[in-house]
């Protein structure tokens, strides 16, 4: 604790000095814009990493440094935190709210974890595509803040039993446990709103190149690709942790009381869930919509929006005013992720009207690099440096950056930054790499060792796919 303690005060200091050292020394190394933005750029990364402040404050940097030193006026800088991108995802974290506050999100995965059976294997089955499936819809850390106790509820049976709690009966634990962690991670892939680092490359493709990928688009690549994760995952688990022979018949009843908690579902849940089966419904639908009405104009955040409106102002009881939600029930909305948004949008930017991105497109132009060894490099780098740090503010750093090393290598930018941006979230070695590791690794079922061994042959099977996704699968897509 003291550790961390002295390096978030080491960094709190460091930033800003090294910001000032930047700019006064004696020679340009591209310009002095340019140099404004890589030096505003090495003081947001080492808060980052440090942590010495919010994630979310680091990122309001650029509101005050890029005006300040003519790199952008206060309203183009601004605009990026108003970005359509942010509204997609704030009408994304109120349909969450909505699931969340009348708990049909736990009634969906009770639902298929009685689905997928009760014997050891399928349990862990169970609770994986539950959590992936909320995954794609709600916060990461939601979704397993939601199955953790079901799960710790079920080990709790096998602690208890006539044998005690046994190796096989911890492999089974350490399995639910991590089965849990990684499908969160991978299940976010999926969807553009299930992970912020998706939102983060789309919104930089909008504002910077103009180029769209709808929701259905994007789960055309994020749904095979997460599927075929979390299957490797479940062999993996299942392969180093065997629980051959386990028997517990009373997992069964475990479930079935949850549920029977629950009770039978509610107006409100029909209500919640007619409006999300609506909207989803409408992203994946959206072109062919746009196509027979061509003047309506329909968009992925235009839909967001409208959700959240619905889930505000359309009653459940007119006569009592009562609404699905109101406002106070935002004070749980994660206004800082929506802040993070905009910070990394605004530091694109500045890469961007500054000429840092043409300056890394000709100088990899120039190189002469081998496309696929280049592509391997960069998930490879993005994928271990995000157990170290946010995804998010990784993917808002390094997003701009790659999109000129793919104009470099004169590659369609999507073949190289969607690969990238799905490293991201790939994060399985650490338990400070993602919130859904930290919180099955606080449960106490689950050592560091146990965590990095599963995790560093996740990690390298994660790289694999992703080049094989970079040089075969997305050029069919796009």
């Amino acid at each position: 604790m003291k550790n961390s303690s002295l390096t978030k005060r080491i960094g709190l200091i460091a930033a800003p000095i090294l910001f000032i050292l930047f700019l006064v020394l004696p020679f340009e190394f591209i310009s002095d814009k340019a140099d404004i933005v890589i030096a505003t750029a090495l003081w947001m990364v080492i808060w980052w990493i440090t942590e010495a402040v919010s994630i979310s404050v680091t990122a309001l940097i650029p509101l005050v440094l890029f005006p300040l030193f003519n790199v952008m006026p206060i309203a183009e800088v601004g605009a990026n935190y108003g970005s359509p991108i942010v509204f997609l995802f704030f009408g994304g974290f109120v349909l969450a709210l909505a699931l969340e506050k009348v708990n049909l999100h736990k009634r969906i995965a009770l639902s298929i974890i009685k689905l997928t059976g009760t014997t050891p294997n399928k349990v862990i089955l169970g609770f994986m595509i539950a959590t992936a499936f909320m995954s794609m819809w709600i916060s990461n850390t939601a979704s397993t803040v939601v199955m953790l106790p079901i799960a710790i509820s079920v080990i709790k049976l096998l602690i208890n039993d006539a044998d005690g709690f046994t190796k096989k009966d911890q492999n089974f634990a350490l399995s639910v446990m991590l089965g849990i962690a990684f499908s969160a991670n991978a299940g976010g892939i999926a969807t553009v709103i299930g992970t912020p680092p998706n939102s983060v490359l789309i919104g930089l493709l909008e504002n910077e190149y103009n180029i769209e990928i709808s929701f259905l688009n994007w789960m055309m690549i994020g749904v095979p690709f997460s599927a075929t994760l979390i299957t490797i995952i479940y062999f993996v688990l299942i392969k180093l942790f065997p629980n051959k022979d386990l028997v517990f018949d009373a997992s069964k009843s475990v479930i079935k009381n949850e549920l029977e908690k629950l009770g039978k579902i509610s107006p409100k849940e029909k209500q919640v869930l007619l409006t999300f089966a609506v909207i989803v419904s409408l992203w994946i639908f959206r072109t062919l919509i746009n196509n027979i009405l061509p003047n309506l104009g329909l968009t992925d955040t235009i839909i967001s929006i409208l959700g959240a409106i619905v889930l505000f102002a359309v009653p459940h009881n007119l006569k009592k005013g009562d609404f699905i939600l109101e406002w106070k029930d935002t004070q749980k909305l994660a206004w800082g992720i929506l802040i993070l948004f905009g910070g990394g949008l605004a530091l694109a930017k500045g890469m961007s009207a500054s000429g840092i991105v043409d300056v890394v497109a000709t100088t990899i132009s120039n190189a002469e690099i081998s496309i696929l060894f280049t592509a391997s490099l960069l998930i490879i780098l993005m994928l271990f440096m995000t157990e170290l740090m946010s995804n998010v503010a990784l993917t808002a750093v390094l997003a701009p950056v790659v999109a000129g090393i793919a104009i470099g290598l004169e590659i369609p930018i999507l073949y190289l930054l969607i690969p990238v941006t799905m490293a991201s979230s790939c994060a399985f070695m650490l338990p400070m790499a993602t919130p859904p590791n930290a919180i099955v690794f606080a449960s106490g079922f689950v050592k560091v060792h146990q965590m990095a061994r599963v995790g560093i042959i996740l990690n390298l099977i994660a790289v694999a796919l992703l080049i094989l996704m970079f040089q075969f699968f997305i050029p069919l897509i796009f």
